[in-house]
């Protein structure tokens, strides 16, 4: 880099991969996700249940749309909430840069693609956080679908929208000789409620909001563009998420635990293996911050490795007596 210009590097395959591969997978993932989530292409599974089981009979919270946390607000906070974050990151550290002696500042290259495009760090670095991010969240919605579709656990409001006709499935009502539910029904058309509701209510595990929060305060976190107090602030939202989706009995605590370690385990994985990979290397010789060093293994010098002698030093040879020993030299008179 000379007179502070920066330093330009050609490439021609960044758009092509670009359009050609990170573009076709995003469509795939998102094509994926809407399959799972909004269409019949993948049928849930159909769970058996035990007659007047408990554990499956609190009353119907009213559809998603009523809670307290609707899907429309999660989505608007998983959404908005980090890429303002990011955004505002790359914005600080654009105007207000750290002075080198506290934290110094790789410099990195402006990429040159073709005769008209030029890609400069900040906008590199804010594609990178976002479209990984996105990435990711299409994904954790992928695999919390899946998890509901494959499990089909049921709800703890599951008896109360199935609506199951238990004289017809002989079930006989509990009594204090047979205080606990002694039938396990797996009848295919045992319950009598809206098909819609029912399929619904076959959905709890993994939790799906719970795993969506868990991500975007995960991924935000890791992505060292927030301080340590507001990660603190953002996961007290991602833990009422959980509590109000087991308050309305629309989950439970098992259902709500394994979405936050999806969600979680999800993020952790795109910081460590796939944002970070990305980032500049610091040139050799130049001594690493507090910040940049954290992760590194500790080294040991060489003795091969040391600054030579500085010139004039006599070098002993063994067995050669130590200066201090040595005779002063003779006068002449």
């Amino acid at each position: 880099m000379a007179g502070g210009r920066p330093q330009l590097k050609r490439s021609f395959s960044i758009i092509p991969c670009f359009v050609f591969v990170e573009s076709v997978l995003l469509g795939v993932v998102v094509l994926l996700a809407y399959r799972l989530e909004f269409t019949d292409t993948f049928p849930v599974h159909t769970q058996g249940f035990f007659c007047y089981d408990s554990t499956y009979a609190k009353p119907y919270p009213g559809p998603e749309a009523a809670s307290r946390v609707p899907p429309a607000l999660i989505y608007a906070l998983v959404t908005a909430g980090p890429t303002l974050t990011i955004l505002l990151g790359e914005l600080a550290r654009a105007f207000f840069p750290a002075p080198s002696s506290a934290i110094p500042i790789i410099r990195e290259s402006t990429i040159v693609s073709g005769a008209c495009c030029r890609f400069s760090p900040p906008l590199r670095r804010l594609v990178r956080f976002l479209g990984v991010y996105s990435f990711g969240l299409f994904t954790t919605t992928i695999f919390a679908n899946a998890g509901q579709v494959v499990t089909g656990n049921p709800t703890p409001h599951f008896l109360s929208v199935c609506r199951p006709n238990y004289t017809a499935l002989g079930c006989p009502p509990p009594s204090p000789d047979r205080p606990g539910p002694d039938r396990f029904v797996t009848d295919q058309g045992a319950c009598a409620g809206s098909p819609s509701l029912v399929a619904a209510a076959r959905r709890a595990f993994p939790c799906k909001d719970a795993a969506l929060c868990a991500y975007a305060v995960t991924y935000t976190a890791g992505s060292r563009l927030v301080k340590p107090s507001l990660c603190l602030a953002l996961l007290c939202p991602a833990f009422l998420v959980g509590v109000v989706r087991v308050a309305e009995y629309r989950n439970h605590w098992s259902d709500v635990l394994a979405g936050f370690l999806t969600g979680a385990a999800i993020a952790i994985f795109l910081v460590t293996c796939v944002v970070h990979n990305f980032q500049s290397r610091p040139p050799s010789g130049r001594r690493l911050s507090p910040w940049e060093d954290l992760g590194q293994a500790p080294t040991m010098d060489s003795p091969l490795e040391k600054n030579p002698r500085p010139a004039g030093r006599i070098r002993h040879r063994h067995g050669s007596p130590h200066p201090s020993r040595r005779t002063a030299p003779a006068v002449a008179t």
